[in-house]
């Protein structure tokens, strides 16, 4: 089968599914293996809906946006050491084990941040889910990539996609159904516990990764496996591409056993690869995708959307479209290629971002102005620094809201009129409620608001197809099996990183240049995203594991995208 090509067209989606028939077991493996999907995209989502009551309880939170970050970037953080440790994990004791040990870490930080009495402890909590997360976001699509058959290898991982982006969706129906309970956010994070809970017993029951135990060793097993997950027809010819692959592993370096870093940075396969992995994990974070899923509530609010139930509501429209987004990608990653997803993706995603920064301009420099009629009217309760500017003083709804710790109580009649500029607690929040108008604390109202929702939604049905899953479908295939799990690993640690730099700055980016030239630098990023996949990232569609390695020495990277490739003609295999 070396130099073979299985062609990848509209019958791989069709095939993918009939396994539901004709082979159940490799539909087992993916999805118990993707429930690591399902952790990470949950945690993704859930903060986004609990911090607004973790603001109401701990209000030290509330006041300080620091503190905001750090509770959704520690989990970051602990992600960055969990894939590292993965990585390591992954080629020592195998798939199976590093998913057993991420379930267990997740299990036990949603336990500590369900009980957390205090911020502190809510940061320990998440530092533990982000060590779960961060091991099992490298571990299953890697685990599917090697138990899956080629033709349909792209639309199997893409059930990774699916099931994180279903976490997403998930995450804030549980938001939604907790609103009103006791306890509100420690149910929500809580609850996260249960799909850990689940992957670790149905692990407990399945096999380690076939192409793992063959370069363990142990071929017996691994042929043992092969034999289930592939047709009698195909089965003779991966297990022979599988054994000159570890022969050449061996052949070059005398062992299948040692990794040395050194010899990986000089083996321009493997370099190849990481150019292109590591650099698709960063442009995944730095297009700007886990603000939106982070933030996505305060994103609303910021446009002008005053209720937490209600931006609840509306990020659960985001957290849909990115959930449908997976499946289309389930569709096409096989039928169309990896490459012209992400070109297609990207496009999508400057456009989208272009028109949330300029809808974003407009919230900002036409907001509604402050009253000093109407703030009098509510008494000693005034924003003082509104108050010690005088009579003679021109505020706008933004200027109320910026370092002044007030809040925006708009006018009765239409909330785009002039309104009332008050100090921010909870008794001046229900006194303006009282009185049947809206609080404003994040954003301020505005007729644009709804535009705002309509590049969120633009920017998610782009994004999600081609950069939400691509990235992590090309790095479960483009290394060579000898470096799969180390490689991954370090590419899963990029990205990581990268997403604490973004989920760390963005509120502050925001404070700071404000939020309209924030989406406008990740537009730009995007830009730089489109020109480096265009350049650098080779099409994998329907090659076998063991032959991406050969197209990587060539450096076959198909700058024409859309031109079809011709396919090889498989090559019989002597046994």
């Amino acid at each position: 089968m070396e130099g073979g090509i299985h062609p990848a067209d509209s019958s791989a989606f069709r095939e993918c599914f009939s396994l539901a028939w004709k082979n159940p077991y490799v539909l087992r493996l993916a999805f118990s293996a993707g429930i690591g999907g399902l952790l990470f995209g949950y945690d993704t989502g859930v903060i986004s809906g609990a911090l607004l009551y973790i603001r109401d309880d701990f209000k030290s939170v509330d006041k300080k946006t620091v503190l905001q970050e750090s509770i959704v970037s520690m989990a970051l953080a602990g992600a960055i050491v969990g894939a590292a440790m993965g990585g390591w994990l992954n080629d020592r004791y195998g798939r199976k084990f590093a998913l057993l040990v991420a379930d267990f870490l997740f299990f036990i930080g949603a336990i500590l941040m369900a009980a957390a009495p205090n911020p502190s402890v809510l940061i320990v909590g998440r530092i533990f889910v982000g060590l779960g997360v961060g091991m099992a976001s490298m571990t299953a699509p890697l685990y599917i990539s090697e138990a899956s058959p080629a033709k349909v290898r792209g639309a199997l991982v893409s059930t990774n996609g699916f099931l994180i982006t279903g976490g997403q969706f998930l995450s804030y129906l549980i938001n939604l159904a907790f609103t009103k309970a006791p306890g509100t956010w420690r149910w929500m994070l809580g609850v996260a516990g249960l799909p850990a809970l689940l992957q670790f017993v149905l692990m407990l029951a399945l096999p380690e990764s076939p192409r793992w135990l063959y370069r363990k060793g142990r071929e017996e097993e691994a042929i043992t496996i092969l034999r289930k997950i592939y047709p009698a027809s195909d089965v003779e010819a991966e297990i022979e591409a599988l054994k000159e692959s570890v022969e050449k592993e061996i052949e070059e370096t005398g062992s299948s056993e040692k990794i040395n870093m050194i010899q990986l940075l000089k083996t321009r396969t493997v370099r190849r690869g990481l150019i292109a992995g590591v650099g698709l994990q960063v442009f995944q974070q730095f297009v700007g995708i886990n603000t939106v899923m982070y933030y996505s509530p305060t994103i609303i609010q910021l446009a002008g959307i005053a209720s937490n139930q209600t931006a609840l509501l509306l990020s659960l429209v985001t957290a849909g479209l990115n959930a449908l987004g997976s499946v289309v990608s389930i569709y096409f990653i096989d039928r169309i290629g990896r490459k012209k997803l992400l070109v297609i993706s990207l496009i999508g995603c400057v456009l989208s971002l272009g028109l949330l920064s300029a809808v974003f301009h407009e919230t900002t420099s036409h907001s509604p102005p402050v009253s000093a009629v109407e703030s009098s009217h509510f008494g000693n309760i005034t924003c003082p620094a509104f108050t010690s500017a005088g009579p003679s003083a021109s505020w706008s709804c933004m200027k109320c809201l910026k370092g002044s710790d007030c809040g925006f109580c708009a006018s009765q009649t239409d909330k785009l009129l002039p309104g009332a500029c008050l100090i921010e607690n909870k008794i001046v929040k229900d006194t303006c409620h009282g009185e049947g108008r809206l609080w404003y604390t994040r954003g301020c109202p505005s007729q644009y608001g709804w535009l705002a929702l309509v590049g969120l939604a633009l920017y998610i049905i782009f994004f999600s197809p081609g950069m939400g899953t691509v990235p992590w479908i090309v790095n479960s295939e483009i290394y060579p099996l000898r470096f799969r799990g180390v490689c991954g690993g370090i590419a899963a640690t990029s990205n990581w990183i990268s997403n604490l730099i973004v989920a760390q700055s963005f509120l502050s980016l925001t404070e700071a240049i404000g939020t309209s030239w924030t989406f406008l630098g990740f537009g730009v990023i995007s830009v730089i995203a489109l020109l480096f996949v265009i350049i650098f990232v080779p099409e994998t569609k329907g090659l076998p594991i063991e032959d991406v390695e050969k197209m990587l020495e060539e450096r076959v990277f198909q700058l024409k995208f859309w031109k079809k490739r011709t396919p090889v003609v498989k090559k019989s295999t002597q046994v």
